[in-house]
This record gives structure tokens, sequence and C-alpha cells, in this order.
């Protein structure tokens, strides 16, 4: 609360500055994850400039494993910046990395911007990409830790409305998505104006900052050198860390889930809606929880039984409707399992990730907890780190092909049997029967050799018939 004879925030502009300032420093992030399509469909090999945002390219296709990567890239600068943070505040000046953090960013998201029309090989772009979202998440890892520098000099209710803007930041995105979608315009003119979004918000940001000297309120607080805000920036920006298992598997395997209907406006907007909008909006919620209860205690042993048993989402959504795979069976076919998965797994990483914050300095003496939340925040980054490497296992796992060994001349017959001779002849074209798909694991578009299958009919004296499958 702020002191009764300290100046008042005239209409809310420093609480309405910090809460641009959290939404615009989560931007980034989730502007590249939530148009993974997009990059997908460049990666292709298409031409960048025909190819719309919404089609979905995460299959396994994904040649160059683009969603786990952007991952892995987007939280190794955290783990890097949270060793480098005391060396940096003590050699640059504050104003310096808030506003130069700032303005790298919004020149690399123009460059981000500036590449839609642009038609780049696709080794090119997934180098140039790689490189904007190392430097983009540095500045971003800078850019934070200062920002909370800042908050703990002020009342602590304008640290909860800068997490607020940042948990904002995945709904803005997923939002801004769904809008690019449903324009109507052509896919390069969509896939643009998706990427000037977070410029603009960036933009706003710079406005923000550079408002704050000009306000008496912030003026009052800033101009304060408290001994505990490193203390408060370490616990806080701890928060912002989603769990371990959480980045193993999001957004590198859920974004590759499709709807299971027939293709149509749902088919079209199920990943969009369903895996980034509900994955924000629940996060956010289950941050929320903690304001009003902390359950359970620190002092009970059910907490870290809650965080292991998040590890069964990694099969549950592996085991999702994920096509054209072949060593995993789709168990949870229907889209309703998806969305219940991703709404338990969204609300319980916000509430546990909040959670662990808020019960993790009651552990310590109030003179141990600037060394434990540093501790708390290396280990969490760590942790990112170590999800994020993960989701390339999970990854190769689930969409990997088994390989037909090459039969024998003297097994393989003739070619196929016609119709006249008494036997069945699959189409060389469209998909295989359910039972011929878990007999040979063929799957449509997969080059297989000649194999033979038998099949005994149900009907009583039938024979047995002999299919020869071909998929080229």
């Amino acid at each position: 609360m702020a002191r009764e004879d300290s100046p008042r925030d005239s209409y809310h502009l420093v609480g309405i500055s910090f809460f641009i300032l959290g939404l615009g420093t989560l931007l980034p992030w989730n502007f590249f994850i939530t148009a993974i399509p997009y990059f997908q469909g460049r990666l292709a090999g298409a031409n960048g400039t025909a190819e719309t945002p919404s089609t979905n390219h995460t299959g396994p296709t994904d040649t160059y494993n683009f969603n786990n990567w952007v991952t892995l890239l987007s939280q190794l600068p955290l783990l890097l910046f949270t060793l480098l943070n005391s060396f940096l505040y003590q050699c640059i000046p504050e104003v310096v990395r808030i506003l130069g953090s700032l303005l790298a960013i919004l020149l690399l998201f123009a460059l981000t911007a500036a590449l839609v029309k642009v038609d780049l090989s696709p080794g090119l772009f997934f180098s140039i990409t790689m490189a904007s979202v190392w430097f983009i998440n540095s500045f971003c890892a800078v850019l934070q830790g200062s920002l909370f520098g800042q908050l703990g000099t002020m009342p602590s209710t304008y640290s909860t409305l800068f997490l607020s803007g940042q948990g904002l930041a995945g709904i803005f995105a997923a939002l801004a998505m769904l809008m690019s979608m449903a324009s109507g315009v052509d896919a390069q003119t969509s896939a643009l104006g998706y990427f000037i979004t977070p410029c603009v918000g960036i933009l706003l940001s710079i406005v923000c900052y550079l408002s704050l000297p000009h306000l008496e309120f912030a003026r009052y607080y800033l101009s304060k050198k408290l001994s505990q805000a490193p203390v408060q920036e370490l616990e806080t920006k701890a928060e912002l860390l989603q769990a371990e298992v959480t980045l193993s598997v999001f957004p590198a395997i859920t974004a590759m889930v499709t709807s299971s209907t027939s293709p149509g406006k749902w088919s079209q907007f199920f990943n969009p809606i369903c895996c980034f909008l509900l994955f924000n909006v629940m996060d956010w919620l289950g941050r929320s929880l903690t304001s009003y209860f902390l359950w359970p205690d620190e002092d009970s042993r059910l907490l870290p039984l809650l965080v292991c048993l998040r590890f069964l989402f990694v099969p549950l959504f592996m085991l999702c409707h994920v096509r054209e795979r072949t060593r995993l069976p789709i168990i949870f076919r229907q889209d309703a399992y998806f969305i219940t998965f991703m709404l338990l797994f969204a609300i319980s990483n916000g509430y546990l990730v909040s959670l662990t914050m808020c019960l993790a300095p009651r552990q310590v003496l109030p003179h141990e907890r600037e060394v434990a939340g540093a501790l708390m925040t290396f280990f969490l980054a760590l942790g990112l780190s170590c999800g994020a490497s993960l989701s390339f296992l999970f990854k190769a796992y689930s969409e990997a092909h088994q390989s037909s060994p090459q039969p024998s001349s003297s097994v393989l017959p003739s070619p196929p049997l016609s119709a006249a001779s008494g036997a069945e002849t699959l189409p060389r074209e469209g998909p295989l029967p359910r039972w011929a798909s878990w007999s040979v694991g063929a799957r449509r578009g997969q080059k297989l050799p000649w194999l033979i299958a038998t099949l005994h009919m149900v009907r009583k004296k039938t024979p047995v018939v002999i299919l020869l499958l071909t998929q080229e």
C-alpha cells in the first residue's frame, strides 16, 4: 500500500504504464510460439507469400523441429542472464538496460515482420529466425530483471499489475492470431499484420517507460534505493517461469494435435483456440487462484506429489489425435479429450508455479531470502531449459516412422491379383482400412514395399483371401 504522505497515482497512469510494460515483456515469446504454423509453412519449402498462417504444418514434415528449437532458444538466454544479471546491473545503467532492450526487441520484431515479404530458402529463413529468437529473448531477460528492480521500490500492487500484464500477453497473442485468420485477407497481408501487432505493443511500452519520470507518483518511489529491491526482484521474477514438464510438451507436442472432425472452420481454428488461447487463459486463472487460497501448505507432502503427477500429461498429449504417425496409436481421438487435458494442464501449471513461489520464502529465515530467491530462479531456469531439451525426445518418439524390412524376392509374388482371380486388390491411392493399418503399420503417403496380409473372413466357409498391399 502507498503511504498516506506519498503522491497519488493520478488517473492510475503509473499502474497502467506498468501493466503495459508487463504486457510488452512477454509479447515476443508468445507471438513466436503462437505463430508456429506460419513458420512451419515457410520451412516446408513453400513460398512464404502463398502460405496461410493458419495452416497446420506441425506434423511429421517438421524437418527443422522448429517448435522445439524456438522453445529451447527462448529459455537458454533466461538461464544465461540469470547468472549474469548481477554483473550487468553493476556495469550498465538502468535506463540503458531497459530502453536499449526495448529498442532492440522492436528492431528484431520489425525484421521478423519484414521477412514476411522476403522469399528466402528454408535453411536461411530458419537460421535468421533462430538468431532473432535468441537475441529477442536475451533482451527480454535483461528487460524483465531491470523492470522488477524498479518494481521493488513500488507498492506491491504495482508488481501485481505488472504480472497481470505478463499473464495476458499470451491471451493477447492468441487473439491476434485468431483475428488474423478470420480477417479474410490474403495470407501475406494476414501474416504481416500479425507480426506488426507486437511492434505496436513494444512502441507503446517505450512510451510508457519514457513517461514514468514525468509522473510525480513514479518519481517519488523510483528515487528510492531500497535494499530489499533485489530480493523482491528475484522472488517475483521466478513467478514468470513455467514448470519443466510444461515446456517438454508445450508447444512442441500440443501444437501437433489436430481436430478429429472433418475439414472446416472448427478444424482450422482448433489449434489456436484449444492449444494456445485455452492454455494462456487457464494458466492466468491458475496463477490468480493463489490470491484467494494456498493449498497445500509448505509442510505438506502433497505439493511435490502434485508436481510429479503432472508428468502424466506427457503420454496423454502424445496419445491424442496427431495425424500421420506410426509408432504410437491414437487413443484419445476426440477433441474433447485434448481440450480436457489442456484445461487441467494449464490451470495446474499456473497454480503450482505460483504456489511454490509463494510458499518458498516461508521455508527460510528473512536474511536468507535473497540467496533462496537466486537459487529458485536459477533452478527454475535450468528446469525450463531441460524441459525444452526433453521436447526433442518426446517429439521424435511420437512421430518416428517404423521401417519395414525388405522381403526377399522369393517371397514376393507376381503383380497383384485382380478381382477376377478371386482376390481383393486395394487402390493405390486413398487411406487403408483400419485392419490393414494395424496389421502392417502402414499410413497414407508412406513408401512401403509389397506386403502380404492374410485376412480370415468372418463368414463361414469363406476361404482365406490374400491381399497384396501397395503404397507408393
